[in-house]
C-alpha cells in the first residue's frame, strides 16, 4: 500500500545530502497552517528547509497541541515570530460542529459524539479567538510577534488579517 512512497524515498536518498542544519528555526519563525494539500507553506512564504517550524492541523486552529508546539518552538527552538495562516475554501468552515459530527457519523457508521472537530460557520470569529489564545498564553515569550493571514487557494495571495476586526 505504501510501495510508491518507499520507491520515491529510495530515489530521494540517492541525491540526499545532509545539510548540516540544526533543529532551530533559522528565520526565527513558526508557521501554523492547515493540512489542506493546496498549501505549500515553504513556497507560499518564500522559505527554505530550516527557515521555520511548520505546524499543520485541520483548519489551522490553535488547539492544545498546536499551542504546545508554539510554546516549544518559541522557548527552545529560537522562533520569535508566529505566523498563523488559514485559507479560503476550507473544509472546516461553513458548517457547524453538529453537522460535521453527523457527516462523520454517517460516513463511518459510528457515533462521533464527544469529538471536537472545530468546525465553524464564522471563520474570522474563530480565527480571532485563536489569536487571542496565542496572545494570552503565559508560556509564550511576551515579545513574540504574531501575524495572521488568509491564503487564497485560487490566487495564491496571502492577505493579512486584522486581529481586532
Amino acid at each position: 500500500m505504501f510501495d510508491d512512497l518507499l520507491e520515491a524515498n529510495r530515489r530521494y536518498q540517492e541525491a540526499f545530502q545532509d545539510t548540516g542544519l540544526s533543529g532551530v528555526a533559522r528565520r526565527e519563525l513558526v508557521v501554523l497552517t492547515c493540512i489542506d494539500s493546496r498549501i505549500d507553506p515553504l513556497a507560499m512564504l518564500g522559505l527554505e528547509p530550516g527557515d521555520a517550524k511548520i505546524i499543520r492541523n485541520a483548519g489551522a486552529r490553535v488547539t492544545d497541541d498546536a499551542l504546545r508546539s508554539l510554546i516549544l518552538a518559541t522557548n527552545l527552538l529560537q522562533a520569535r515570530r508566529i505566523c498563523v495562516v488559514q485559507h479560503t475554501d476550507c473544509a472546516m468552515t461553513g458548517r457547524t460542529e453538529a453537522e460535521t459530527r453527523a457527516k462523520i457519523s454517517e460516513a463511518r457508521g459510528v457515533d462521533a459524539i464527544g469529538w471536537e472537530f472545530l468546525s465553524t460557520t464564522d471563520q474570522m470569529g474563530a480565527f480571532r479567538k485563536d489569536l487571542e489564545r496565542i496572545r494570552g498564553c503565559e508560556l509564550l515569550p511576551p515579545d513574540v510577534e504574531v501575524g495572521a493571514f488568509i491564503f487564497d487557494v485560487r490566487s495564491g495571495a496571502l492577505n493579512p488579517v486584522d486581529p481586532a476586526g
